[in-house]
């Protein structure tokens, strides 16, 4: 098993190069970074771009933390030691086009090294995944954007994506608003090694999603950074960043465990939108382009 070390290196490799591609999709903004350390033990590097020319908010935090879990911790995780290690690449992208979606990705890496009681192998997994958050669904986008995940998925196993399409429907769906978030992608928590795939296999597996993010959300960018948009349609984005904060703040695992562990929350909270707005008791204009859209945040749809 490679080392928890070499892990968080190739981590933060990885999000130096999605800051260097990020940066020449935007042509103006550049990334800030702060460093921080936990109290309790580890730190990490928090790079934000602000007010880009078409990326308005954007991190891509890297973090490496350890210590105590706390008992609420153990309980969700099922685990009974409490000294933890996990490190990790996060990224959220609000763009300032209403025609350009919102994307989301995480990979990481969880190790206890002490050992469940009643087994003897120390408790580790990666978990991850990447998914998109249209304001406006365009399918030909949402096709391009699950087949290259596919793409992905299928070097390696071929029934990941299948598998991990369906998780990433289920994850990321807004209960009290019967609708998906977007147009989903894949998640997948809890990977270990088996007779199949060796942790070797699956550390490269996490890296090949970190990698997929950059080049497949340039294409969907250019695709529609240049086109025109109506006052109408910004204020429609606005409305679909409110169903986005409503998850990161009811549902989301990630933002729940950096709160418990005492993470920094600047860089928990920051994939929450600049600016969003709820409309009271919105409904689209019938045969309108945002109906068509509504239409589509459904579990099962079948895009690659």
């Amino acid at each position: 098993m490679i080392s928890k070390e070499q892990i968080a290196e190739d981590y933060k490799l990885i999000q130096d190069e999605i800051c260097t591609a990020l940066e020449q999709l935007d042509g103006a903004a550049k990334f800030e970074q702060e460093l921080w350390e936990r109290e309790g033990g580890g730190g990490g590097r928090t790079r934000v771009i602000q007010n880009g020319t078409i990326l308005e908010k954007g991190g891509v935090n890297f973090s490496a933390v350890h210590g105590h879990l706390p008992d609420t911790m153990k309980k969700a995780l099922q685990v009974e030691q409490d000294d933890f290690f996990a490190t990790g690449v996060s990224i959220v992208i609000h763009p300032n086009h209403p025609l350009v979606p919102i994307i989301h990705m995480n990979i990481r890496y969880f190790e206890m090294p002490s050992t469940m009681a009643g087994e003897s192998k120390p408790v580790r997994w990666f978990g991850g995944g990447i998914d998109l958050t249209p304001h406006y669904v365009f399918e030909d986008d949402a096709r391009y954007f699950h087949s290259g995940l596919k793409a992905v998925c299928d070097q390696y196993y071929a029934d990941f994506y299948p598998r991990f399409k369906k998780w990433a429907d289920d994850y990321f769906y807004i209960k009290h608003r019967n609708e998906t978030r977007g147009i989903g992608g894949i998640f997948y928590d809890r990977l270990t090694a088996n007779d199949d795939l060796s942790w070797g296999q699956i550390f490269e597996f996490s890296k090949s999603v970190g990698r997929s993010f950059a080049p497949l959300y340039t294409e969907l960018v250019n695709r529609n950074r240049s086109k025109e948009f109506t006052e109408a349609q910004q204020l429609f984005q606005y409305q679909r960043r409110s169903r986005y904060a409503e998850f990161n703040l009811v549902y989301d695992a990630g933002t729940k465990f950096g709160l418990e562990t005492n993470g920094r929350i600047e860089s928990i909270l920051m994939s929450l939108p600049p600016t969003a707005k709820w409309v009271y008791d919105y409904h689209p204009q019938p045969g309108s382009d945002e109906e068509k859209t509504l239409s589509l945040l459904k579990k099962g749809i079948n895009w690659a």
